[in-house]
């Protein structure tokens, strides 16, 4: 008699969060590879990024949100749009908050919005390599005083503590359900999109608190040259002349290196070589123009 094969479980799995509380870095470990980018700066992330995990009995679909908070411009009410309909898309839902700082008015308000949910709410204590045991306790009891939670799980995105006993929850929650993408495939974005992503973190990581998150990059023309050479042509978008400056540097160092570590990044993403082009323009307006922001990809959408 043939023995019956498992069932295949499959769904989608939003992390929410205030900014910088580390979700890009939790979907990164989960996918093994780089697909949302990485900042110390808050408002990294600025689309809903999904991350594929696909194993050989299960897929999960994770949905990376921008970090919630009150908006101040149109790319801010995007943001804010973007991640508060992420809720109700979603299987279940990971709470994200950072061992190493107190609940504040901003986690407060996540939680007014996860009442309005029906799906499990797992709580992730995330950066638990950061801090002494002793203090991980009276930290969860505070969280588990405002709601109940499916489980609670304290990880570190950035070592991978508990994070495949994570997985391994989540796979026992999700209903039975197709593939929905390929083994090999581990996000749904463009690569114009991903690639224009790997320039901005290099920005970020290298301009730190003298170019804010005002910055934006739009990848123009990926194509093969002559030679058989990817080139990719992308636009670095400023808003004052000052951050055009630091971003091109004394001579034009400081863009140099920003594109040397994009391509490394690139390379490694599209396992191709690669030309990469970079220029950079001031639009002091850009983050309340919507047809600008339209061309960088964050649509007007009804919610």
């Amino acid at each position: 008699m043939d023995q019956k094969q498992a069932a295949f479980h499959s769904g989608f799995v939003a992390i929410v969060g205030r900014p910088n509380v580390g979700k890009s870095t939790l979907l990164n470990r989960v996918v093994g590879q780089k697909v949302a980018i990485m900042s110390n700066k808050a408002q990294t992330t600025r689309n809903k990024i999904q991350g594929i995990y696909t194993a050989q009995d299960s897929q999960i679909v994770f949905i990376d949100t921008p970090g919630i908070h009150k908006p101040q411009t149109k790319l801010d009410e995007f943001m804010l749009k973007s991640a508060t309909s992420a809720l109700s898309e979603v299987d279940a839902i990971l709470f994200m908050v950072s061992v190493r700082d107190k609940m504040g008015p901003q986690d407060t308000f996540i939680l007014e919005q996860l009442k309005q949910t029906k799906q499990p709410v797992y709580l992730l204590v995330n950066k638990i390599d950061t801090v002494h045991p002793n203090d991980l306790a009276p930290f969860v009891e505070a969280y588990q005083a405002k709601r109940k939670f499916a489980a609670v799980f304290p990880i570190s995105a950035l070592e991978g503590n508990n994070v495949p006993e994570l997985l391994a929850a989540l796979k026992q929650h999700l209903p039975e359900g197709p593939k929905y993408y390929p083994d090999d495939q581990i996000t749904d974005h463009p690569e114009y999109f991903v690639v224009s992503e790997l320039i901005r973190e290099k920005i970020l990581e290298l301009t730190r608190d003298e170019v804010p998150h005002s910055v934006a990059v739009n990848v123009e023309r990926m194509r093969r040259n002559d030679q058989g050479k990817l080139r990719i042509e992308a636009t670095i978008i400023a808003e004052r002349a000052g951050q055009k400056g630091i971003i091109i540097g004394k001579g034009g160092q400081m863009l140099k290196k920003i594109g040397t570590l994009a391509r490394q990044d690139i390379e490694h993403l599209l396992g191709d070589k690669v030309y990469l082009a970079l220029w950079v323009k001031i639009d002091k307006n850009w983050r309340n123009n919507q047809h600008y922001l339209n061309e960088l990809g964050y649509q007007k959408k009804n919610y």
